[in-house]
């Protein structure tokens, strides 16, 4: 005789015992940090210095500091000077890397390696390169172009800097890109060809359509990403920073301002509050976008 069968009653908290631990991680790194840091933003706190109720004084200053409207001004150039970039390199890059031939594991891996190498290391490199007496300017020197100030003059600063950002962020969104072609129906391109399209045309008419979404993807991605730069800017210009501090980004404001034994913890709050305002905003845009080209 079959023994009967047992029903155990689930308990009524046990998919919240599941959950808990992510949660509370969550909860402790993320939502907490983001309270306090709201909170603060309209207080007057300095380090080690509990600060009072200010209201919006903290965001009205804001309106009124150059050096916000100029960290904000570089965050943008470093958008447009980014984004662009690793929107098509990567694109290009995966199309060339993601044909069998012999050799071609040893090309992924070395585009990728720059991903997987800490930005403080990649950082001295560049600045070991593009340096006053670095590699890059004593063969400028040798061939009589005379040395060049990129990591002294504001602008080309923060040229060196975007090199940077997508010399290293390509083979992360090369990977992402060999993913979604290799989605793309191979009876496209075999249709096209057929039509008389030439490879140039087959790109924009088949591949381009077809991993137009990842490229959306990409692009919402790389710029959050470039938007919030900071190690590369702070590697490159140092500590002080440049010229007056015109090199200077939002995020590395937002260090420079509520760190020290006098930093302004509670202004450094509100700033950090307009960057993710800015942020969402970004995100926003980028998803409306891809929806009008949708319809």
């Amino acid at each position: 005789m079959a023994a009967p069968l047992r029903i155990k009653r689930q308990l009524p908290f046990g998919p919240w015992l599941f959950a808990a631990p992510g949660l509370l991680v969550t909860g402790a790194f993320v939502l907490y940090p983001f309270g306090s840091t709201l909170a603060n933003s309209f207080t007057d706190r300095r380090t080690l210095v509990p600060g009072h109720f200010v209201g919006l004084a903290n965001f009205r200053e804001l309106l009124h500091d150059e050096m916000f409207w100029t960290g904000l001004r570089n965050s943008v150039l470093y958008i447009l000077g980014v984004v662009p970039a690793l929107v098509v390199l990567p694109l290009l890059l995966a199309l060339l890397v993601r044909k069998n031939i012999p050799g071609i594991t040893f090309f992924r891996s070395v585009f990728y390696t720059p991903v997987v190498a800490s930005i403080v290391v990649v950082g001295l490199i560049w600045v070991w390169l593009l340096d006053e007496r670095g590699l890059v300017n004593s063969l400028l020197e040798s061939v009589g172009i005379g040395r060049i100030g990129f990591l002294s003059d504001q602008w080309l600063l923060l040229l060196s800097a975007m090199a940077v950002t997508v010399w290293k962020g390509l083979g992360y969104y090369m990977i992402i890109y060999m993913a979604a072609l290799a989605n793309v129906p191979r009876e496209l391109h075999e249709a096209a060809a057929v039509d008389g399209a030439g490879p140039v045309r087959r790109f924009l008419s088949v591949t381009v359509p077809a991993v137009r979404s990842t490229m959306v993807l990409v692009a919402a991605l790389s710029s959050v990403a470039a938007f919030k730069v900071f190690s590369e800017v702070y590697l490159m210009a140092g500590p002080s920073g440049g010229p007056a501090g015109e090199d200077t980004t939002l995020v590395m404001l937002v260090q420079r301002t509520g760190t020290g034994l006098t930093g302004r913890v509670g202004y450094a709050c509100a700033l950090s509050v307009v960057v993710f305002a800015v942020t969402v905003v970004l995100m926003l845009l980028v998803l409306r976008a891809d929806r009008r080209e949708e319809s």
